[in-house]
């Protein structure tokens, strides 16, 4: 009576898999969004039990900040920034070395910048070296400088103990008068 209507099976998906979402930062291959879907609010960008500090876009900021917090920069700052996370929103400079876990820039980054997972949004401007284990770069974003990518450090393999060395056994000729015939020595290794 109540039937679930099922969307007719694919070649390459059977119909009883359910069909796999669209990621978050695409637009569904349907079009548009749905009405259920405009009315949820977007998932913040940094879900943490600390909550995010940020520094204001009429805000003005000189010298060093650091900490394990998480941070968005919407203002200026000039100095160095290092923290957990970080979110240069599109109104937010930074002239200095950044070095963040997590580190999203949006705005504009005149400096070094280090961390684990760096992402440039297309509205990104950094002028800078970058270090990163994992770098994303949307289309739009300007950078100028050079990318090292970093590895996670692996503890060093543990050396395998060194083999003796083979024995070897000479079998010495027995003695001759001297002379200037070659001699022949058997060499085994047991």
């Amino acid at each position: 009576m109540f039937n679930k209507a099922k969307p007719p099976a694919t070649p390459d998906r059977p119909s009883n898999v359910p069909p796999i979402p669209p990621l978050p930062d695409l637009p569904s291959p349907g079009g548009g969004r749905t009405a259920a879907a405009a009315q949820v609010p977007a998932p913040t960008l940094i879900a943490s039990s600390r909550g995010l500090s940020t520094l204001s876009s009429d805000l003005q900021f000189e010298g060093n900040v650091s900490g394990a917090g998480d941070l968005q920069v919407d203002g200026s700052v000039k100095g160095d920034v290092r923290v957990g996370r970080l979110i240069v929103g599109e109104t937010g400079a930074i002239e200095g070395n950044v070095t963040a876990d997590y580190l999203e820039v949006r705005g504009r980054v005149v400096g070094a910048v280090s961390g684990k997972q760096v992402k440039l949004v297309s509205t990104a401007y950094v002028d800078g070296d970058i270090t990163a284990e994992q770098l994303s770069i949307d289309i739009g974003a300007y950078f100028q400088g050079r990318v090292l990518q970093s590895r996670r450090e692996v503890p060093a393999p543990v050396a395998p103990a060194p083999r003796p060395a083979p024995e070897v056994i000479s079998m010495a000729a027995p003695a001759a008068p001297v002379e200037d015939k070659p001699q022949t020595i058997e060499l085994k290794s047991v």
